[in-house]
């Protein structure tokens, strides 16, 4: 009587029926604990204990009080079978064990609220009570008329325990009354209070996610630029000093765009940033030069790929001609079936990346060729012309620098005047710095003078070479209407002439070819058919020649040939089906006939 109010291990020691393997497995697995079989195996081998299926649970330690409920692995030969549980005031019958499991609703999301029904009519809250507060610590229990209650827990896994008691029969004492016996039906219910606190534990774990994500993208963010240092004398000492180093000049320039974008020049600070400002602008030739060696790079880089890949190209053609040797009947004749299959497919494989990286040298080379003929020399007019243009614009330029000069000798000159008039109103004991300041200023004059001077004189030189392009340009122009007038005047007199002598005979004819490109053609021909000499197709041909030049059609080969006789001659080989049209050099033969 004193252990039937606790479950425990020791006094009822409980079985549950496995009709339904996944209902118990589901069940452990919301405890915490591994599922296990009937004959003590997991139902789960990769179960993971500290993983539970309900979240912001903590997993169940199998020691903890109130697990009693949970049965021990039964032997296979002892059948599986729930134990009486003896109460205060009741007495749990277990139900039969042939019988399927009680079936049960879905759980909704963080249950903790069980229905019971079949509850005995003399039944009252404190019976109840007694037998569902060894499944854990009940928070409240909502009784109805009708034999039925709903009872909440404080704990989800509670609920577990609960169910385990769906299907026993209750018996109040020792009554055998109707109104004191009655079968528990325990199942899942839904309480708007276990979804609201679900719903807040998801926001509260969504809002951590957030803030660790928040944390994590913080984290990995690069930090801010530092802010850009207000101007100041010392300041733009340092920044000057900066924008002489190759490595400090990128952040010195961006500090000298902030200050002249927040409007630090004036009349005072003006000298300063024009020396900040020529100090920038002597970086230029450094960049022109990085680049040029960047691109002498790249051609290099250029090169060698292009040997290379000349190379890889030779070592493609010896894989075919081997492969081609290979073909022949000599050796073709001792391959077995399987290996000649294999050879043919090795060929034409061969042949395709071939004539792929062949397609790509040619464009490499038919790229330098243009880029060979851009830059061709141009005519002298046009040269005259760029250079009057490019004369004109350092002129423009060297008035521009002349301007600004002499404004900067007005600000001196100013400033001189400005130093005198503070000199008398100054103390004695600032008479050195002044005279200092007055020295420093006139050797600055002075060399803005000298400077003014050479530039007064580039500017003469430049006016003089100017006139002197003009003179050469009309004197140009003169002579191209001479000669023009010269050329009227030939046609004129030869057109005469003709017509005095009469029509004479044509001694020679229209030249077969008729541009350089069909000269290579008839020269390639030429040797290909002499190392031939029993003469060879025009398909043969015309694959040997796209080899060289993908661009080459059968019709402007064959077309080419026919319209010279005396070097090519067409002949026919073979009878009937294996008739064939074989071209052959004449080109000795017809030299001795013409």
């Amino acid at each position: 009587a004193d252990g039937g109010r606790n479950l425990s291990l020791e006094s009822v020691p409980m079985g549950l029926p496995m009709s339904d393997p996944s209902a118990w497995s589901t069940a452990m697995n919301n405890l915490g604990m591994a599922p296990m079989g009937m004959t003590g195996q997991p139902l789960l081998p990769d179960f993971d204990p500290a993983l539970g299926m309900m979240t912001g649970i903590p997993p169940i330690n199998p020691m903890m009080p109130g697990l009693g409920i949970v049965p021990p692995p039964i032997p296979p030969d002892m059948p599986a079978a729930k134990e009486i549980i003896h109460c205060k005031s009741c007495t749990l019958f277990p139900p039969n064990p042939h019988l399927p499991p009680p079936a049960t609703r879905e759980r909704p999301p963080g249950c903790k609220t069980v229905f019971v029904g079949g509850l005995p009519e003399n039944g009252t809250e404190q019976i109840i009570m007694e037998v569902f507060e060894q499944c854990g610590e009940v928070i409240a229990i909502r009784k109805s008329k009708k034999n039925f209650c709903h009872i909440r827990f404080a704990e989800e896994f509670m609920v577990d325990k609960a169910l385990y008691l769906s299907g026993y029969r209750i018996r109040l004492g020792s009554s055998t009354d109707k109104k004191d016996t009655g079968r528990l039906h325990v199942d899942f219910a839904q309480a708007r209070d276990d979804l609201y606190e679900w719903e807040c534990k998801q926001r509260m774990l969504a809002r951590e996610e957030r803030h660790r994500r928040r944390l994590e993208e913080e984290r990995f963010r690069p930090p801010s630029p530092p802010p850009v240092v207000h101007y100041s004398d010392h300041e733009c000492s340092i920044v000057a000093e900066k924008l002489k180093d190759d490595t400090k000049f990128l952040e010195a320039i961006q500090t000298l765009l902030t200050w002249i974008e927040r409007g630090e020049v004036n009349r005072r600070t003006a000298n300063n940033f024009y020396s900040m400002i020529q100090s920038a602008n002597s970086h230029i030739r450094r960049l022109v030069n990085e680049k040029a060696a960047h691109e002498k790079e790249m051609e290099e880089a250029k090169e060698k790929f292009k040997l290379a890949l000349s190379g890889i190209l030779v070592q493609f053609e010896q894989i075919v001609a081997v492969y081609h040797s290979a073909s022949k009947q000599k050796a073709w004749d001792h391959f077995t079936k399987a290996q000649r299959k294999n050879i043919s497919v090795w060929c034409k494989q061969a042949e395709e990346i071939r004539n792929i990286h062949n397609d790509e040298l040619m464009g490499i080379r038919r790229e330098e060729e243009m880029e060979m003929s851009d830059e061709e020399i141009e005519d002298p007019a046009e040269m005259k012309e760029t250079e009057e243009s490019a004369l004109v614009s350092q002129v423009e330029a060297l008035k521009e620098e002349n301007d600004s000069l002499r404004w900067q000798l007005d600000a001196y000159r100013n400033e001189v005047e400005l130093l005198k008039q503070e000199q008398g109103k100054a103390s004695r004991d600032e008479d050195t710095t002044k005279e200092q300041q007055m020295k420093l200023l006139q050797q600055a004059l002075q060399g803005m003078q000298k400077h003014l001077l050479k530039v007064q004189e580039e500017y003469k030189k430049r006016e003089a070479e100017l006139e002197k392009v003009r003179e050469d340009k009309l004197k140009i122009e003169t002579l191209l209407e001479n000669l023009k007038e010269q050329e009227s005047g030939t046609s004129r007199v030869c057109a005469c002439s003709q017509e005095k002598e009469g029509p004479v005979e044509k001694t020679s004819s229209s030249s077969p070819v008729k541009s350089e490109r069909e000269v290579l053609l008839v020269g390639i021909i030429s040797t290909f058919l002499h190392v031939h000499p029993f003469g060879a197709s025009i398909e043969y041909i015309c694959s040997y020649l796209q080899r060289l030049d993908s661009k080459i059609c059968t019709a402007e080969v064959e077309v080419l040939m026919t319209r010279l006789q005396n070097t090519f001659r067409q002949e026919l080989s073979g009878v009937g089906a294996s008739l064939e049209k074989r071209w052959k050099f004449c080109g000795f033969d017809g030299l001795k006939m013409t």
